[in-house]
């Protein structure tokens, strides 16, 4: 694979519908990325409204003219980034585009909204997007997709890790070696921050979330919803499974809500968080594995304290930050798809089987031309 310097856009929007992230990266190989610039286009209360209607269920107009909207949304994240970096779009080869997550049923589909096409017309560069279906289409579940990039730029040369990413769900990554799929092992443990932030507009429709931890503060968990909660199935299948929205979505956070009102229900959501990652840590991953953590469920004080309390109780697993020890969390899944569109540039697979569950690599993605 070429080493020269090759400048990628990554964009991510991920299931906690909060914006678009987009990473400016540059590659020197699959295993040397530098993150140039980074932000978020952040959604606004009437743009999350036709993200969640749609993930409600939309009619094909509606759906159709998100498809395009979120492409617009993207292409702003991308006129931002390129602006704050102070890089002309000319000097970018590829905007690797993951779109939004609209419905994700492995393994018959996982729906991405976003028109790449929009985004190759903007900006005269290459776009590689619909990252999931081909490796749904070779049995796989579609996800996650970010493994790869843990361990091709994240993982430790020295000991094993654990990456874990707190989104709307939560998904663990545990690499034995760095740069070696063998003993991989990624899959989402269930809810991240989807059913918090949820719980929490319930209780204050002012907020989009649960700011700073602020009600989840307040309250006390429900330790008799919280037992069971956590006796779900889906917590007990083995890897490799995905879930989304479908599962643990607003009709979870509802009826949570309705059960376990106020404060208290925004307590009890973070604690199922971190009890739910905490047991898959501690069930899939040696004891004393380090587990390094990124996503917007690091930004809630009350989350991370608990799963720093449950982890260190279910096997010794010290947790730290990715910011501590790579750059920005928040930018991590965007940087992760810009190594995968760069991938698929280069004819290479994106996709780790042993995590998605397919019956073989494959490069991943849709090219639209310059």
């Amino acid at each position: 694979m070429s080493e020269r310097p090759t400048l990628a856009v990554g964009l991510m929007s991920g299931t906690s519908l909060d914006g678009m992230d987009a990473a400016l990266v540059r590659f020197t190989g699959p295993t040397r990325a530098e993150l140039v610039d980074f932000l978020t286009r952040p959604y606004d209360r009437d743009e999350r409204a036709e993200l969640t209607a749609a993930l409600a269920g939309g009619d094909a107009p509606s759906l159709a003219r998100l498809h395009v909207r979120v492409a617009e949304w993207a292409a702003e994240a991308v006129d931002m980034l390129l602006a704050q970096a102070g890089t002309p779009a000319s000097e970018v080869a590829l905007i690797a585009f993951h779109g939004q997550t609209i419905w994700h049923e492995p393994p018959l589909v996982s729906w991405q909204l976003g028109e790449p096409a929009v985004l190759a017309e903007r900006f005269g560069v290459r776009v590689v997007s619909n990252f999931r279906a081909r490796d749904v289409a070779a049995g796989g579940q579609g996800a996650p997709l970010v493994p790869m990039a843990d361990v091709l730029l994240f993982a430790s040369a020295e000991a094993p890790r654990a990456l874990l990413n707190l989104g709307g769900m939560a998904n663990v990554t545990f690499v034995p070696h760095l740069g070696e799929e063998q003993g991989v092992l990624a899959f989402d443990t269930g809810p991240g921050v989807a059913v918090l932030d949820g719980v929490a507009r319930l209780v204050d429709a002012r907020r989009s979330y649960d700011r700073d931890g602020r009600l989840a503060a307040q309250g006390h968990p429900d330790e008799a919803v919280l037992a069971e909660l956590l006796a779900d199935p889906y917590f007990e299948l083995p890897p490799p499974k995905s879930t989304g929205r479908e599962r643990f979505g607003r009709d979870y956070a509802a009826a949570l809500h309705q059960r376990v009102p106020g404060p208290d229900g925004v307590a009890t959501a973070a604690e199922l968080t971190a009890r739910s990652v905490a047991r898959a840590v501690a069930r899939w991953t040696p004891a004393g594995t380090e587990v390094v953590a990124s996503g917007g469920g690091c930004h809630h004080p009350g989350l991370m304290a608990a799963l720093a309390r449950h982890l260190a109780a279910s096997g010794g697993h010290p947790l730290k930050r990715f910011g501590d020890l790579f750059c920005p969390g928040d930018a991590k899944e965007a940087v992760a798809f810009a190594l995968l569109g760069y991938l698929t540039l280069h004819g290479q697979p994106g996709n780790v089987p042993a995590a998605t569950g397919a019956s073989a690599a494959r490069v991943l993605g849709t090219v639209t031309p310059a």
